[in-house]
């Protein structure tokens, strides 16, 4: 086994290490350190951690059922759910969605790219109304890089219980601002329920392997995302990677609004 620990049946990947960049840091970790506060004091060429994981069941399924014969199971309080298929196609890919997230640093606003990407969009607005994002946290932050949410255990190896396929080519180029699917293994067809926020120029690296199939772009409330780009982390228990936060952000709940495309 190597050095990331193995959860849900599959092994976290390592950081690869053709995807390197030039970084003005002071002290930069193999496993996504995010000493990025003086980035004007020394050039590094660094192995970036672009480890986005995620965990759902290990059974990858392009088949959706209605969410009502897909099996249940409901863990914790009603918010903790299991399904034994992802949801049936429900959105109207011709229609705008925006999702707005609340958390307790505030409030963002995420445009689903439901026209490029409606398998992608359709599984965040059904997990959405399920409440299935509230009270979790984001539990993975590496400064100016990414942050990671959408992960019912809080710590990167939960999901909704099912898997689905990438939608690839991704729309756009990974950016600030970018929302997209975590995926397991290193496999564009692992999606389940986890996903990032693209926060700061390293983010950028990730399209060396463009992987992780987009949700949306980040509209509004960008002060809130950057207050949860800027918290201080630890070390992350089950993976060794300093990206776990010391006081992590929770989602409260998400807010899916549904309109006419732009004329």
């Amino acid at each position: 086994m190597d050095s990331l620990t193995s959860v849900c049946g599959t092994a976290f990947p390592d950081y690869p290490k053709s995807l390197t960049m030039k970084i003005a840091v002071t002290l930069v970790s193999h496993r996504g350190g995010n000493d990025l506060n003086t980035v004007s004091r020394v050039a590094l060429l660094v192995s970036l951690a672009i480890a986005i994981v995620g965990c759902g069941s290990n059974r990858p399924s392009a088949s959706s059922v209605s969410p009502g014969s897909a099996a249940k199971t409901v863990k914790t309080a009603g918010h903790t759910l299991q399904w034994g298929a992802p949801p049936t196609m429900t959105i109207n890919r011709k229609l705008n969605y925006r999702a707005t997230v609340h958390t307790t640093a505030g409030n963002f606003t995420i445009n689903l790219f439901a026209s490029q990407d409606p398998v992608a969009v359709n599984n965040f607005v059904f997990l959405a109304h399920q409440d299935f994002f509230n009270h979790q946290t984001f539990f993975r932050v590496i400064r100016s890089f990414v942050i990671q949410t959408g992960d019912p255990k809080n710590i990167g190896s939960g999901g909704p219980g099912y898997t689905w396929n990438g939608e690839l080519p991704v729309p756009y180029p990974y950016q600030p601002g970018i929302v997209a699917m975590a995926v397991s293994g290193n496999s564009p067809n692992t999606n389940g329920s986890q996903f990032f926020i693209c926060t700061g120029p390293a983010s950028a690296q990730l399209n060396s392997k463009p992987i992780y199939t987009e949700v949306g772009r980040v509209v509004q409330g960008w002060p809130t995302i950057r207050k949860i780009d800027q918290g201080r982390v630890t070390t992350n228990p089950l993976t060794n990677e300093k990206s776990y936060p010391v006081h992590p952000v929770s989602i409260t709940s998400v807010t899916i609004q549904m309109g006419k495309p732009a004329s």
